[in-house]
This record gives C-alpha cells, sequence and structure tokens, in this order.
C-alpha cells in the first residue's frame, strides 16, 4: 500500500514571485526617502548641469562684453583729466570692466557662469588690444571670482536685485583690491586713497554692474530672447524674490 503521505524534504512551498530566492527575479530597488527626494534630486542636478544653449548663450554674452571692453578701453584712455582733481573717483566708472560677471550669472544662473563670462570677456579684450595687456585676464579671473563666491553663497537659488547689487559689489571690491594692493598700480597713492580707490569701485560695481545688468536681464526676458534659459521668466520675477 502506498502511503499518501509525502515527506517535508520532497514537498517545499514555492518561493514568491521577486525575492532572492528566483534568480533573475529580484526585488525592484526601493528608496527609503520616496519619490519626492528623488524629484528633488534630479531638479537640482538640472539646475547645476551645463546645456548646450546655456555655453552658446554665455560665450556670446563673453564677447560681446569683450568688445565693450576694448571700447571703453580706448574711452578711458581720454577720460584722465576728469579724475585729477581726485584720481581715486576713478573708481567709479570701474563697473565697465565688471558687468559681464553679474550679468552673465543673471541670464544663465548655472554654476561658473559669472566667472566665465568675465574672464572670457577679459580674453576678448586682450586679443583685441588692450592698453593693460595680459594683465586683464588675471583681472577677470579676480573679478569672476569676486561676483561667482555670492551666487555660490545661496547655492544659485536667487538670482534677484538684491543677490545682483551685492555680486556687483563683491566684483568691485575684487577689482579694486586687486588694482589698489596686488597689482599696486598706484604708488602715489596714500593708503587712505587706496582704500577709497576699493570703496568707489565697489559702488560703481553696485551700481553699473549689478542694477544696469539686472535691469538688462529683465528687459531682454520681457522680448522673449531668453526663452531657452531659466532667465526667461525675469521680467515676471519680483526685485526681492527670483
Amino acid at each position: 500500500m502506498v502511503s499518501t503521505q509525502t515527506r517535508g524534504s520532497d514537498h517545499q512551498a514555492t518561493p514568491p514571485v521577486g525575492t532572492p530566492d528566483r534568480p533573475g527575479r529580484s526585488r525592484p530597488h526601493h528608496d527609503p526617502r520616496g519619490p519626492a527626494h528623488r524629484t528633488s534630486a534630479h531638479r537640482t542636478s538640472s539646475r547645476h548641469t551645463w546645456r548646450v544653449v546655456d555655453i552658446v548663450v554665455a560665450a556670446v554674452v563673453a564677447v560681446a562684453s569683450g568688445v565693450v571692453f576694448w571700447a571703453w578701453n580706448l574711452a578711458y584712455a581720454g577720460l584722465g583729466g576728469v579724475f585729477l582733481a581726485f584720481p581715486p573717483s576713478s573708481g567709479l566708472v570701474a563697473g565697465m570692466w565688471l558687468f559681464p560677471a553679474v550679468l552673465g550669472a543673471l541670464l544663465i544662473r548655472r554654476p561658473g557662469a559669472a566667472l566665465f563670462t568675465e574672464l572670457v570677456a577679459a580674453a576678448v579684450s586682450a586679443l583685441l588690444g588692450s592698453q593693460f595687456g595680459l594683465t586683464v585676464l588675471a583681472s577677470g579671473l579676480v573679478q569672476g571670482i569676486g561676483a561667482e563666491l555670492v551666487f555660490l553663497l545661496f547655492l544659485y537659488r536667487r538670482f534677484t536685485l538684491p543677490m545682483a547689487l551685492v555680486a556687483g559689489a563683491a566684483a568691485g571690491v575684487a577689482c579694486g583690491l586687486n588694482e589698489a594692493f596686488l597689482f599696486a598700480w598706484f604708488p602715489e597713492y596714500t593708503l587712505a586713497w587706496k582704500w577709497l580707490y576699493v570703496g568707489f569701485t565697489g559702488i560703481s560695481g553696485v551700481v553699473i554692474a549689478g542694477l544696469l545688468s539686472w535691469l538688462a536681464t529683465r528687459a531682454l526676458a520681457a522680448t522673449g530672447a531668453l526663452a531657452a534659459l531659466p532667465s526667461r521668466g525675469a521680467h515676471r520675477e519680483r526685485a526681492g524674490r527670483g
């Protein structure tokens, strides 16, 4: 007589689909932090990644700014007499060499945009011919870093008017410190005059590089020219938000 009872070793429960006991059918990975975290991480990555259009626009802005630098160099050479009464006041027009850093950052809104546009603009002006020679490359580097650090401080999330003004001021102060102390271009200045020059370059950075760049960004956004850039809605942003 054959027993109808089976031994435990002959009858085992079939492992459920999706368990490690079934090779090739492992469970899908589950992120305990949830989909919200993955979406946030993706947005952050996208916000910090340069696209082809970002590179092209930044290059165009930088080259155009370099041409402006070259023209301003020629004009500045003829302005020497204007500042004879008080030479440190020449720092009040330094913002003309600072605006690409702030403008580039406001338009592109990517890490490194301020430094890239300022440095490339300086290189273009050097190639076109500058009475300052290759020192403009060092100036572009220092000034670009000054503005870049401000946007970095807020992790490239804020591009408001206050941010533009502070970035312009930082670029201006970096410019003044570089010229008055590192390059020591004004050996005839007293220490007080050197610090006044730094202050004037900071003010110029606020007005020319900061305020005018912010206004220019809003004006360009209003025309639809920035449709492919993160700054396309700049004209609808409030001064303190963006």
